[in-house]
């Protein structure tokens, strides 16, 4: 007994030595974590399955079990349909900023003069256009595109699509700028993967009498999948958090409204979480596929 209580005691203090700096250097981040981010959702969570009442004594909690999320998506009939329209901009408007992004820095991964200047051009809307300055400039009407009036572009688009497919189409042209400013680190990540691919496989192709179109599709494209679908994940993220999003100003009134509170707010915002979850794992499912990591091919 006595024999296997050392040798539990010399395994941990073994494992101390081993990775007790590296358990040091992580206990700020942890700390953090639990504080910041594990505590809070946790606590949000156990918000929405209650009615949440602010009196003298402070708050006060009614366990209503799913009754928040019942009113939300039956009762309520302006949310879900916010949402719809909401994750309709967003899945046109994902793919339009990866595919920006993506041959802009085609373009500029190519040798011309001041290139390095063309990079910094387009990065900097990342340090200015960010938060507070960002509403400034659309508060300003720096945002708006003059050609949406002056040739009645939602007339056209109401025309050939209408209903909530045209009223989508038409809000995501009418943000065309901020697919311009959103995409910079976009940019800089499909910069960094071009990097990883080495010259001497263009060499080798172009001996065999590829073109470049056909180098692109068969070794650009299959080499730059991981990075797509890496700033699939951080556009995503990006856009459901972004300053104009109507979800989150709903979600932040009806947290002060008597007839709803924190519980029913909490609720709107974990099926807000919840879809944006399933954006991700989407996103990451077909970068998956894609890379052929999930059919075995590799």
């Amino acid at each position: 007994m006595n024999s296997s209580v050392e040798k539990r005691k010399a395994y941990l203090l073994f494992r101390w030595k081993t990775y007790g700096v590296g358990y040091l250097f992580m206990l700020p981040w942890i700390v953090g974590f639990l504080s910041f981010v594990l505590f809070p959702v946790g606590w949000s969570l156990y918000n929405s399955f209650n009615k949440v009442s602010i009196t003298s004594d402070g708050f006060q909690y009614h366990w209503v079990g799913f009754e928040n999320y019942y009113r939300m998506l039956f009762e309520n009939n302006e949310y879900p349909i916010l949402l719809i329209t909401y994750f309709q901009e967003m899945l046109l408007m994902i793919p339009l900023i990866l595919i920006f992004a993506f041959f802009v820095a085609l373009l500029l991964n190519q040798k011309f003069p001041a290139r390095g200047f063309m990079r910094t051009v387009f990065f900097l809307p990342v340090i200015f256009a960010t938060g507070q300055v960002l509403m400034e400039l659309f508060r300003q009407g720096s945002g708006e595109l003059p050609f949406m009036e002056q040739y009645r572009v939602e007339d056209v688009v109401d025309l050939y699509f209408g209903g909530s497919v045209a009223e989508a189409i038409v809000s995501v042209l009418s943000k065309a700028v901020i697919i311009l400013w959103y995409s910079g680190v976009q940019i800089l990540i499909f910069l960094a993967g071009f990097q990883t691919i080495s010259r001497t496989l263009y060499e080798a192709i172009r001996v065999d009498g590829a073109s470049p179109w056909e180098s692109f599709w068969k070794i650009t494209y299959p080499a730059m999948i991981p990075f797509i679908g890496l700033n699939a994940v951080y556009t995503i993220v990006d856009l459901f958090t972004y300053p104009f999003n109507p979800v989150l100003k709903v979600v932040q009134d009806n947290m002060f409204k008597a007839t709803t509170g924190y519980g029913y707010a909490s609720a709107m915002a974990w099926l807000y979480f919840g879809l944006v979850l399933v954006c991700i794992g989407a996103a990451l499912g077909l970068t998956y596929r894609a890379s052929g990591m999930g059919g075995g091919r590799r």
